[in-house]
């Protein structure tokens, strides 16, 4: 934001910078109720102007109460034009008149009813008086009426600051008749010279004496009175220091609550200090208390690393929402309360503000799933009526509703990093996020090119199965998305191409494919087969008179891609990532995150064994389960653990071939990360068998980790 603006975003969850519209794009967003936008200024403004839409699917206009205020002390506001209506197809010009004694606006959203509010290209042109009018700078910085100015000095060291007085009146004189300090250190300040009169458009010097009889804050209030009608008196709050640091505050904030605590975000609340801070620094981490502390003279940003914990937060306010959240997953914080800016910041490391909080597993409702069974020969009809239709989200908001938001993290710098899922690649960026300047795009893990309704329209980007999230996923455009172009996914035997850890070539049949890195393998393949089950069956019919427009019938894995792809995407491939890369919290809370937006689940990170029961080629139903290698995962010691039956009863055999002999922990942990089944074994080399009976437990799905001393494995448990 430029100097002299602030904001206020109630869900700091979500960028206010929108690229999913604008004059042009991005615009500000305002999102939730009580989001607000200021602008302080110094002198009187002329007209404000701004281009201004409702970003909403709703047909009729949009019925929120957004508001322009202005103030001329930034306590007391009044509105300056009342948008309760707007236009909902194109950003509209707007010109209000502001009063010439005006120093503050700030655009408000009260009420939100649905949508967002789009905020772009606002000017305030600068308002001409003849009158005496003041303005004050030190050095280049303007300093407002009621503004803050911190100074510091060596204790008994005399410093003098100089402040420019301006008269930007183009007629009148500007007079001073007293500049008068007060204030707890006001015996360590004393006003050296003032100018009794500054001529029209012209400047003088105030110079202040500053004398820190001890170390710590030294605080006092600088008051010009004078014959500006709009600003008399002046007042300036002077931040003094006695040597190299403010006073360290006295007590820690307390009270630290947390709410709306999902799979995906999450949101915390504390009570200020008593004495009252001058701000605090959050600090996050995950696995263990945090045992860090930061050290003063050090002003920390969003994403900066203290020791093993990440700063989430720093600022006066006493609420955050910290990115990178994701299910089954403790997070620690500590609060640190602090006095001063830049290098005099003073930090409270003693007894901060603790506490812990741990995500929710999968959100899928109970009874999401009831009446759907692998049992019953309509299960493949059954599971599409389940999940389609939905609600349909546009392909351009994807980047502020998930990209910049859920696969954003926080890194130094107050910077975020987004990773290309095929590649690895970490995006390093300021806010706000672009898909052009940075490379990526929205890829099609089912390619565009092979959807059946293609053709269909002259772009069929409008319907639900181009801009379905549970399809789309970040990835870098010029390195990867073109090389993978609409190559089928595979297994590379041969390379011919690779890019950090995605790779293309020959597969062992000798045809090309693109292989994503290990641990986005089974999050492709069930982004690729849920397209399949969400939109098979799906009718369309193209504008009146199009020959060859209607279409319907299966959405199956395409079997001759193009002319010069004259093969299919096998999907026991995708079966045996599904298998050997199961659902992590990542993907769990992607899931609810999408489900909060479309309103439907893709039913294979639900249900990984759903997909042995489909047979994805013409989308008709296995009544016999057929995966490759399901329950299966190699890894690089050769050792293999598999569960048979799976799914079960509850009563089944681990067998675990080992390459050395060894102690193995398991475990099973139900839906909400809960341990229901701790065990050891001693293996040896070759191939060993557990049986496990957990009869008790409730039907569901479980994640089975299995540890040892050289390697951790987790895999999905089914018991019906």
């Amino acid at each position: 934001l430029p100097t002299g603006w602030s904001e206020l975003n109630v869900n700091s969850t979500t960028t206010p910078y929108y690229t999913g519209s604008g004059n042009p794009q991005p615009a500000y967003k305002f999102d939730v109720s009580g989001d607000m936008l200021t602008i302080d200024f110094t002198t009187p403004p002329g007209n404000l102007t701004y281009d201004i839409k409702a970003n909403t699917a709703n047909s009729a206009q949009y019925s929120s109460s957004f508001k322009v205020e202005e103030s001329a002390d930034g306590n007391t506001w009044t509105t300056l034009h009342n948008h309760s209506s707007m236009s909902i197809t194109a950003y509209t010009p707007t010109t209000d008149v502001p009063l010439s004694t005006t120093r503050h606006i700030r655009f408000n959203l009260v009420t939100k009813a649905s949508g967002n509010v789009g905020l772009d290209n606002v000017t305030i042109a600068a308002g001409v008086s003849t009158a005496a009018l003041m303005a004050i700078k030190q050095g280049a910085t303007p300093i407002l009426n009621g503004g803050t100015y911190t100074l510091g000095s060596p204790l008994s060291t005399l410093l003098s600051t100089t402040f420019t007085i301006q008269n930007l009146g183009t007629v009148g004189a500007l007079n001073i008749s007293t500049a008068t300090l007060s204030g707890p250190a006001v015996t360590d300040y004393s006003v050296a010279s003032f100018p009794a009169t500054v001529a029209a458009s012209s400047t003088g010097n105030l110079v202040v004496n500053f004398t820190p009889s001890t170390g710590g804050t030294r605080d006092a209030i600088l008051t010009i009175a004078n014959n500006d009608a709009t600003a008399n008196p002046y007042i300036i709050k002077l931040n003094g220091i006695g040597g190299n640091l403010a006073s360290e505050p006295t007590a820690q904030a307390t009270n630290l609550t947390f709410s709306a605590v999902k799979s995906y975000r999450l949101s915390a609340t504390f009570t200020a200090a008593s004495p009252a801070a001058d701000g605090y620094l959050v600090l996050r981490r995950t696995g263990a208390a945090i045992t860090d502390f930061p050290t003063d003279g050090v002003v920390y940003k969003r994403g900066d690393m203290i020791g093993s914990s990440k700063v989430v937060y720093s600022s006066s306010s006493k609420s955050f929402a910290p990115n990178e959240i994701v299910a089954n997953t403790q997070y620690y914080f500590s609060v640190y309360a602090y006095n001063g800016v830049g290098t005099f910041r003073n930090y409270l490391i003693s007894s901060p503000l603790s506490g812990s909080v741990t995500t929710s597993g999968s959100m899928q409702a109970p009874s999401y799933y009831s009446g759907i069974s692998v049992s019953n020969s309509s299960f493949v009809t059954d599971l599409h009526a389940k999940i389609n239709p939905h609600t349909l989200q546009f392909y351009s908001s994807y980047g502020p509703l998930l990209a910049s938001t859920y696969y954003t993290r926080d890194t130094t710098n107050d910077q975020r990093v987004i990773t290309c899922v095929y590649s690895g690649l970490n995006q390093v960026y300021t806010e706000p996020w672009d898909w052009t300047t940075y490379d990526f795009s929205r890829e099609h893990t089912y390619c565009h090119s092979w959807m059946p309704t293609v053709g269909l329209l002259p772009d069929n980007s409008s319907l639900p199965e181009y801009n379905d999230y549970h399809l789309l996923t970040p990835t870098n455009q010029t390195n990867v998305n073109a090389v993978r172009s609409n190559y089928p996914l595979g297994k590379v035997v041969t390379p011919t191409y690779t890019y950090l850890g995605c790779k293309k070539g020959l597969n062992a049949a000798g045809k090309a494919v693109f292989e994503p890195r290990d641990c986005d393998k089974g999050d492709a393949a069930r982004c690729m087969l849920y397209e399949c089950i969400a939109y098979t069956g799906v009718s369309y019919s193209g504008p009146a008179g199009t020959p060859g427009c209607t279409w319907g019938g299966s959405w199956s894995l395409p079997s001759n891609i193009s002319n010069s792809i004259q093969y299919a995407q096998d999907q026991n491939i995708l079966k045996l990532w599904n298998t050997q890369d199961p659902p992590d919290n990542f993907e769990i809370g992607r899931n609810d995150l999408i489900d909060s937006l479309q309103g439907n689940r893709n039913p294979f990170i639900d249900h990984p064994e759903y997909v042995c029961s489909i047979d994805f080629s013409n989308m008709t139903y296995l009544a016999t389960p057929n995966c490759t290698n399901t329950g299966v995962t190699e890894i690089q010691n050769q050792d293999a653990i598999s569960f048979a039956p799976n799914p079960s009863n509850g009563n089944f055999i681990v067998n675990y071939t080992a390459s050395k002999n060894k102690k193995v922990s398991i475990k099973l942990y139900d839906m909400v990360g809960r341990v229901v089944y701790s065990n050891t074994m001693d293996v040896s080399i070759g191939i060993n068998s557990n049986e496990i009976n957990v009869l008790s437990l409730n039907k569901g799905i479980y994640t089975v980790e299995i540890v040892s001393e050289t390697e951790k494995q987790t895999q999905k448990l089914v018991i019906q």
